[in-house]
């Protein structure tokens, strides 16, 4: 399991985002060399040194100060829409190898290289400048049907890392909420909702705000 790339994206203005000023950091490329990786506080932007992260309503802050893609869902993607997807093509901050980055619970602990530890917040919900980035028709709907998001982390020990870092699952929470499950819950099936309560301890505040709104209105039912 490793990083493919470290990928930065730099401030752009383009006619497909929601922003006042229609700027987007979202094209972010591979870079070299190590780059610096740190919680950016709660209204801070991105948590690498150097990447561009323009619309923090929904974006960046300390629960989405990374985002991860792995290389795998990419090359599916390409298969699907018929070219080619370089890495940081989904506004990712690391591409990855031989890890089911959807598949990761909530609150699992990555150590990537020797220094940095990331924690799973949440998955990632596309969004028009996604669409718009991608220039593929119904991409939202298209994106949000596979149900393969990315992960979003929180930066748990800063540090530096570079492509070619080796990643390790240091800490598996004693719970079953996946990225992928937390995403269906918030995204096509609500009723799956109650069931993030077991990741609350590491689960994004929105996500969990969510979870506990839905079950105060309807109780715990819940389905598989």
């Amino acid at each position: 399991m490793k990083l493919l790339s470290v990928n930065l994206g730099r401030p752009e203005a383009v006619p497909y985002t929601d922003q006042p000023d229609g700027v987007t950091g979202i094209d972010k490329r591979p870079v070299d060399g190590p780059v610096r990786v740190a919680a950016p506080g709660p209204d801070g932007a991105s948590g690498l040194a150097g990447d561009a992260v323009c619309e923090t309503r929904h974006h960046g802050g300390d629960d989405q100060a990374v985002y991860a893609m792995a290389r795998e869902d990419l090359d599916a993607w390409e298969r699907t829409l018929g070219r080619p997807l370089a890495n940081g093509m989904f506004g990712e901050n690391l591409t990855t190898e031989g890890i089911d980055v959807s598949g990761a619970l909530i609150g699992e602990h990555w150590a990537v290289g020797p220094e940095v530890v990331l924690e799973v917040t949440s998955g990632r919900i596309p969004c028009r400048t996604f669409q718009g980035h991608l220039g593929e028709k119904g991409w939202v709907k298209r994106f949000t049907e596979r149900g393969a998001p990315g992960a979003y982390f929180r930066v748990v020990r800063p540090g530096e890392i570079r492509a070619g870092d080796a990643v390790r699952i240091v800490h598996r929470p004693d719970h079953e909420v996946t990225v992928a499950l937390q995403f269906r819950a918030v995204t096509t099936e609500r009723a799956l909702l109650p069931r993030l309560l077991a990741a609350s301890g590491a689960l994004h505040p929105e996500a969990l705000a969510k979870a506990r709104t839905y079950v105060e209105k309807y109780g715990t039912e819940q389905t598989a």
